[in-house]
């Protein structure tokens, strides 16, 4: 027997088991107690024997005082007969009991006689571990059995439930609970949890309440937990856990047998295979449970040597070893369930050998610990004395278990932190000091590791040091959660239980098995890129609406698990790139082109543009093929910018001039498609050709990742001209309209790939309200007669886009049209006249907007619309007098504004600098979304801070201030080039045509 760590509780525990026993009415059991606890008597000796309780355990110590004819049962005849007394007086107890609520004292009274009981058998010596673990499960099956057996009377008394005989209500019931972990393996340890999955055969059961059987049994389950676990003034029964049922989330208490298999048979993960193997029928109708287990046969017993699923395990293993105190050998603080060579190990060791090759070898299909290490043994797997010392090892961690949770009934399997701590277990276990504890202790740990990691010697490295990561199971592990709080997550308990959902197989991506799998060994590194991103909350949520949107993860997550800086590449696009991860989200098979492109960038030239292109069209079938794959393409290149903007490989200009060429090369690419399809209806209209001419920011190459596209579509054809020759064959003006209308519903359509542009036709002479094909003498003539200055300012950036087919009619109709632009912007103009319309127009401009601060770059005074006016009325001015400053991008017409002196290179110089800071800006805040691209207080974290660093300023604040700056110079400039000298002639100013739309109020975001 131990000696009393704490003499003064021992000798308080005696003073007041005196005043128990002098208050005792059964005077004859008194004065035996007295008797027997004054000296040693019998053979455990009742001096003694109280002397460990009490000078040891609380618990113990409370117990003894409670249950004294228990006490006295032990000294006269030992744990045996007073564990048979405690049984058969609760089985007594059960069969008098008219209603459940009955039960309720005599539960928590045999709970007490036998947790005093078996701590005496343990104490003392008298029993081996298994015979222990074995009387705690068998009582715990008991004590569930009891409830249910008295649920289902309740429910036929109140006639929802049919019995096949109502004293034995169990049998035939079809309501039944498996015992998962220690009590399906009669493992259970003295303080634990009892895991339960409860299940009803609807086949079986019969119901015939008035709502439903799915409720009933829900009811019943409820019942149950509340009649063992709930705290009284008698004390509780077990604490009972439900969570390893299948998808705890999703399913309720009480789950059908028929739900059961189809998830296990779909969605079972590997981990709950290993669970499986411990499970046993413990309660309510057996057979029906034994029928349940035996269908599950070929889930958990797999026919394949199964080293995938091993993996997997394992993987789950080397997570928890990563959290600190659990990755190295210890005794002050250890955890010997889940710490380096402690309980779990040894099981790990072997029910990982079991789902190896316990398919093919009914043999291994042992739920205990040491009758699966022996099965081992038996089938050449494993040497005997390696056998011997695991088993040596776990009876003897088990033990320490034990006294561990007799001192308070906790939990618990950690090892105290502390001298004191340690010196009192020790004592507890009979040995000598806490020194030859620890030595005993260390020599175990590092035993069972060399053994497991032996077995596991091949096994990949984790690739993570960030701490415990554990999301098997059903509840929190704390230390994940701390682990994910260091990571950046602000609601780590969230982030598990999503995490969990995805290993139920809540999304189709997570439905294979190996998808699973391959999850579990990637998620350390997965979230740790997260965390790198600053936003880790945000890149989370992000991929959990990507994954749901996946056809299949297996594929995926190999790919990351290939590719670490891809997987990084993806986390900062769904931190900082809300706009590129809703692409993600919404077309996986983008993801490929993340991979691809991380190898192989994009060449941005046109020739190479035009050839990547015809190679993805040349695998078109048909012209819905055609749209799907223009837009793949196109999708697939705008990511490729956008992650050049968010790692500053691009600036803003250089983003442009991308964009714009994946444009041009995709408008020219299915102008033609549209144009084939069209003449196989329509035919030809002879001597006809065509040509798109692109405007705004197509025109000046200034496109944004959410820009819309500014077209006119400009035909020529002889004035004698007739219909087409086709089958349906149309007049000129019918014919090109018609085959505009083709050209926008083929660029704006919505498909399953998204839709490619948006399209602002605008621009074309009358506004809305003109044609939207316009023949080239028409075009001429509004252009030289009718139109207004904002359209001759539009102008400066048109260009020709392309044509069909590079016929010498079209090669003729590009040069007349370009001929057209340089002969409109080089007019003679009235320069009063030209500066009174260009502010007017600038002035309503600002009227019509409202502008909430200088993040709305374009009408914030001095933004781009400022910049752009100077640029456009420039050219306007002295395009007459110099031709050469005739550029479509305003940086090089700036550039040649200054070269040919009409700008000052101190005025060139702050208008460039200011016209690249605006491109990077608008360019970067586009990765926002179109919505929140003008509040920066709206934008992702990951993206505000990138942001200034990818422009030299420290803070968003400080890149602000720079900013603002930036706009006072430029609209001092405004003020002195146009605003000021425009004053005394804003008489002249023309009355702007209410069609024509100048104020830049349109749909489209980037005019």
């Amino acid at each position: 027997m131990p000696a009393a760590f704490d003499a003064d509780a021992s000798a308080r525990g005696f003073a007041v088991w005196r005043e128990a026993l002098a208050e005792l009415q059964d005077r004859s059991l008194a004065k035996r107690l007295a008797t027997a606890t004054a000296k040693n008597h019998g053979a455990l000796g009742g001096k003694t024997l109280l002397t460990a309780l009490f000078g040891n355990s609380p618990f113990l110590t409370e117990l003894c005082l409670h249950e004294p004819a228990t006490v006295d049962l032990l000294l006269s005849s030992g744990p045996d007969k007073a564990l048979a007394s405690a049984l058969t007086a609760l089985k007594l107890a059960a069969r008098k009991a008219k209603a459940s609520d009955d039960l309720a004292q005599p539960l928590r009274v045999a709970k007490r006689q036998v947790a005093l009981s078996i701590a005496v058998a343990d104490i003392a010596g008298l029993w081996p571990l298994e015979k222990i673990t074995a009387a705690l499960s068998d009582f715990a099956a008991l004590c569930v059995d009891l409830a249910f057996a008295a649920l289902l009377r309740d429910a036929a008394e109140s006639g929802d439930l049919v019995l096949q005989d109502r004293k034995t209500p169990c049998k035939g019931s079809g309501f039944f609970a498996l015992g998962m972990g220690k009590l399906g393996a009669r493992e259970l340890n003295y303080s634990s949890d009892i895991d339960l999955i409860v299940l009803f055969d609807p086949e079986v059961a019969r119901y015939t309440g008035r709502r439903s059987m799915l409720e009933c049994f829900i009811r019943l389950t409820q019942q149950m937990v509340r009649l063992l676990h709930d705290r009284t003034e008698d004390g509780y029964v077990f604490r009972t856990d439900l969570r390893l049922r299948p998808d705890p989330g999703s399913f309720p208490v009480a789950v059908s047998t028929l739900e059961a298999e189809a998830y296990y048979e779909s969605f079972g993960q590997n981990w709950e295979r290993a669970a499986m193997i411990k499970a046993r029928p413990v309660a309510g109708d057996l057979e029906a449970g034994a029928r349940f287990l035996k269908h599950l046969t070929p889930y958990i017993w797999r026919k394949n040597l199964d080293f995938a699923a091993i993996e997997d395990i394992h993987s789950i293993k080397r997570q928890i070893h990563a959290h600190r105190g659990h990755a190295d050998i210890a005794v002050a603080g250890h955890n010997i369930k889940l710490g380096r060579g402690g309980i779990r190990e040894i099981e790990f060791f072997a029910q990982t050998q079991q789902l190896i090759a316990g398919g093919r070898d009914t043999r291994l299909r042992a739920p205990a610990t040491c009758d699966a290490l022996r099965a081992l043994v038996a089938t050449e797997r494993l040497s005997q004395a390696v056998c011997d010392e695991l088993i040596a090892d776990y009876r003897y961690l088990r033990t320490v278990e034990h006294r561990l949770q007799m001192i308070d009934d906790e939990q618990t399997h950690t090892l105290p932190a502390d001298k004191h701590g340690l010196a009192r277990l020790a004592c507890f276990l009979g040995m000598p000091d806490a020194g030859t504890m620890s030595r005993q202790m260390l020599a175990t740990l590092e035993r069972v590791k060399t053994y497991y990691d032996d077995l596991f010697a091949e096994a990949a490295p984790l690739g993570s040091d960030a701490g415990s990561l554990v999301f098997t199971g059903t509840d929190d592990d704390p230390d994940t959660l701390e682990t994910l709080r260091d990571l950046g997550f602000s609601e780590p308990s969230e982030i598990a239980a999503m995490i969990r959902g995805w290993h139920f197989g809540r999304y189709r991506a997570m439905r294979s098995e190996r998808a699973r799998e391959k999850l579990t060994a990637i998620m350390p590194q997965l979230l740790e890129a997260f965390s790198r991103t600053g936003s880790a909350d945000v890149a989370f949520r992000r991929f959990d609406y990507f994954l749901a949107s996946l056809p299949a993860g297996v594929q995926l997550f190999a790919l990351l698990q290939a590719n670490p800086a891809v997987m990084d590449t993806l986390a900062e696009v769904l931190a900082a790139a809300p706009q590129l991860a809703d692409a993600l989200a919404q077309n996986a098979a983008l993801f490929d082109s993340l991979i691809e492109y991380a190898d192989h960038p994009a060449v941005f030239e046109q020739a190479a543009l035009t050839a990547s292109l015809q190679r993805q069209m040349a695998a078109a079938r048909d012209f819905q093929d055609v749209l799907d794959w223009a837009r793949r393409w196109t999708t697939e290149l705008k990511l490729q910018v956008g992650i050049g903007l968010l790692h500053g490989r691009m600036d803003g200009s250089a983003a442009g001039a991308a964009l714009s060429l994946v444009a041009d090369a995709v408008l020219a690419d299915l102008l033609r498609h549209v144009s084939a399809e069209f003449i196989t209806q329509h035919g030809r209209i002879a001597k006809s050709s065509i040509a798109l001419v692109g405007l705004g920011r197509l025109g000046s190459r200034e496109l944004t990742l959410e820009s819309d596209l500014d077209l006119v579509l400009v035909f020529d054809c002889p004035e004698t001209a007739g219909q087409s020759d086709g089958a349906r064959p149309l007049t000129p003006g019918l014919y090109f309209a018609r085959l505009c209308q083709r050209l926008i519903a083929a660029i704006t359509a919505m498909t399953g790939e998204g839709r490619l542009y948006e399209i602002d036709m605008r621009l074309r002479p009358s506004g809305g309200a003109g044609p939207i094909a316009i023949k080239l003498d028409a075009y001429a003539d509004y252009q030289r007669k009718e139109a207004w200055t904002w359209e001759h300012m539009a102008l400066t950036r048109a260009r020709v886009v392309c044509g069909v087919d590079g016929s010498k009619e079209e090669v003729a109709l590009i040069r007349r049209i370009e001929t057209l632009f340089h002969d409109i912007l080089t007019m003679k103009r009235d320069p009063k006249k030209l500066l009174a319309n260009v502010a007017t127009m600038r002035r309503r401009m600002a009227e019509h907007k409202k502008v909430q601060g200088p993040w709305d770059l374009k009408q914030a005074r001095g933004g781009l619309v400022d910049l752009e006016f100077i640029v456009q009325y420039l050219l306007l001015r002295h395009g007459a007098a110099k031709p050469a400053i005739l550029q479509q991008s305003p940086l090089a017409a700036l550039a040649a504004l200054r070269d040919a002196r009409l700008l000052d290179a101190a005025q060139a110089k702050t208008l460039i600098e200011a016209g690249r800071l605006y491109a990077t800006l608008l360019a970067t805040a586009r990765l926002a979304g179109r919505d929140e691209a003008e509040e920066p207080a709206r934008w992702p974290p990951a993206l505000a801070q990138r942001l200034p660093l990818l422009l030299g300023d420290k803070t968003m604040a400080a890149l602000t201030r720079r900013l603002q700056k930036t706009q006072a110079a430029v609209h001092a400039l405004f003020d002195t080039l146009v605003d000021t000298p425009a004053g005394p002639y804003l008489s002249l100013a023309d009355s702007l045509n209410p069609d024509s739309n100048p104020t830049g109020q349109t749909d489209g975001q980037d005019r």
